[in-house]
């Protein structure tokens, strides 16, 4: 009976490129050797090629960060090969937390007056109004139940998909990762209930009903019930 040889590296071609599932029991030294063979074995370009993205899925190994560039670097010297990704199913303690502090949802209950500021991270919900001058800040979405007077930053480190609501949306300003959106100098009326502003497919904050920006974030439940 032919003993099977145990595969450490599995590659498929996808329509995006290239997906490379490498075996976390072996050691790296064997795994980098494998891939090396592999790579050279089946893949030869010609310079008119056009680039390959790859995907390297690491499974239940971490790793460091000197063998995440090894990986790379070994990739890369198969001309029109790009790494696109590397992912693994392990996380450090530090990523877990930073991904816990963007996801987690702080609940405020205050009026935020002239000259105030209140900054955190991930989600807001502030139940209380936001008066002219106030300043609001959050990583992630800004929920507030009261008046939007004043001004609201959403997405601060950068996510443009974050969003602010609103129960009376009347702001001065409103940001959203890079792009600013600025109030008229006067309302005239009080608005529409319940309001959204988020980045639109034109690339510029907009802002409509509620029951209307479900149809741009169909995927979005962060509160229960959703919105």
């Amino acid at each position: 009976m032919n003993k099977r040889i145990q595969q450490n590296v599995m590659i498929k071609g996808t329509k995006d490129g290239l997906t490379l599932h490498l075996d976390d029991s072996c050691s790296f030294s064997e795994l980098l050797k494998e891939l090396e063979s592999k790579l050279s074995a089946n893949y030869q370009f010609q310079e008119n090629d056009s680039g390959i993205a790859v995907k390297v899925h690491t499974g239940n190994r971490y790793l460091l960060e000197n063998q995440k560039n090894g990986i790379r670097e070994l990739i890369s010297q198969k001309k029109k090969l790009v790494v696109d990704e590397i992912i693994s199913n392990v996380v450090t303690k530090e990523e877990a937390k930073q991904w816990k502090d963007e996801h987690q949802m702080t609940t405020i209950a205050k009026v935020i007056r002239s000259g105030q500021i209140l900054e955190v991270v991930g989600d807001l919900l502030l139940i209380g109004d936001v008066n002219p001058g106030g300043t609001i800040i959050a990583s992630g979405n800004i929920f507030v139940m009261g008046a939007l007077r004043g001004i609201a930053q959403a997405g601060h480190n950068g996510n443009r998909e974050s969003f602010i609501s609103a129960s009376v949306m009347k702001p001065s300003h409103i940001r959203i990762a890079d792009e600013i959106m600025k109030g008229p100098d006067k309302y005239i009326d009080d608005g529409h209930a319940m309001e959204c502003a988020f980045i639109g497919e034109n690339g510029q904050i907009v802002v409509e009903k509620t029951q209307v920006f479900k149809n741009h974030r169909p995927n979005f439940n962060r509160l229960e019930g959703g919105l």
